[in-house]
């Protein structure tokens, strides 16, 4: 577990990285925060809400982060208390863009500092991280369209479209349900401290607002290679069955008269030396005839 604690004489941060049980109950009793909220952090995976109390609100937030060793996206997520006097966050990943901000409100002058602009530097931290986060992905597919009409297609292509659709598809369902709950948050902020902080949440929502769309355009595009590299093999499929039956049949009715003629007629015409090579000749100059067909795409 990793803590870290910023205190003026006005205001508490406290940040708690992948705390014990102990840890939070400890917490829970000093601040004398509700028992459901305590049940709410222990229990990870909680849905994106605003609990509102007399003198605090609780949030839980989730961003993704990024597993390298499985490329897939989870959720990081956020646990707020917040108030006029004290704010507390609690997640169980670490999260650079939030030690950052940390380091840099230690060199702040102390008198400037308060509980909102710490939430709202926050969060504007983490939704500019899920931006560069999209503008990876939109590179990504993109690498993908170009190889699959491009001459680099890979076996592994297949692979990483359904990957991306997966973590587009986890973003989407990760985030899209915050929009609301920024809202309600907004609200929440602006009667806690008097309407000073409603720009500032606004722009808040309006960005996760711009992700989500992002998002959706994402998705799109990366069903549209999904689709036009299954027409692409669709193609190359209908291209080698139509290559063997033209194949097969050219190849019958020489196969029936060898078998007809040589095997099952003993007529003096077909032991000679000559036909043998009259048909071997004709299969030659017939094959040819077909290869250079194909290579003319006149089949």
């Amino acid at each position: 577990m990793t803590i870290k604690k910023l205190e003026t004489k006005k205001i508490k941060w406290i940040d708690l990285v992948n705390p014990t049980d102990k840890e939070i109950e400890e917490i829970m009793e000093k601040y004398n925060f509700h028992e459901l909220d305590r049940e709410a952090v222990v229990e990870e995976n909680q849905r994106a809400r605003v609990d509102t109390y007399e003198d605090y609100l609780f949030v839980v937030m989730h961003f993704p982060k990024f597993d390298m060793k499985n490329k897939r996206y989870f959720n990081n997520e956020f646990n707020v208390f917040i108030s006029k006097k004290f704010l507390i966050t609690i997640r169980w990943y670490t999260a650079s863009s939030i030690e950052k901000i940390f380091e840099s409100y230690k060199n702040k002058d102390k008198g400037e500092i308060n509980t909102w602009y710490i939430l709202y530097d926050m969060i504007d931290a983490m939704l500019d991280k899920s931006f560069k986060l999209l503008d990876k992905s939109d590179r990504d597919v993109r690498e993908i369209e170009s190889s699959i009409f491009g001459h680099s297609r890979k076996k592994e292509t297949i692979s990483d479209i359904m990957i991306k659709k997966r973590n587009i598809i986890t973003l989407k369902h990760m985030l899209e349900p915050q929009i609301p709950v920024f809202k309600i948050l907004e609200l929440r902020m602006n009667t806690m401290f008097k309407d000073e902080v409603e720009v500032y949440f606004e722009n808040l929502i309006d960005k996760l607002e711009k992700i989500v769309s992002e998002i959706v355009i994402i998705q799109e595009n990366v069903e549209s290679v999904e689709d036009t590299l299954k027409s692409l093999f669709d193609l190359q499929t209908n291209n080698s069955v139509r290559y063997l039956t033209i194949f097969s049949a050219f190849m019958l009715p020489l196969t029936l008269i060898t078998w007809f003629f040589w095997m099952n007629l003993e007529l003096w015409l077909f032991n000679h030396y000559a036909v043998f090579w009259i048909f071997t000749g004709t299969t030659i100059v017939m094959l040819l005839i077909f290869i250079w067909l194909i290579k003319k795409n006149k089949l």
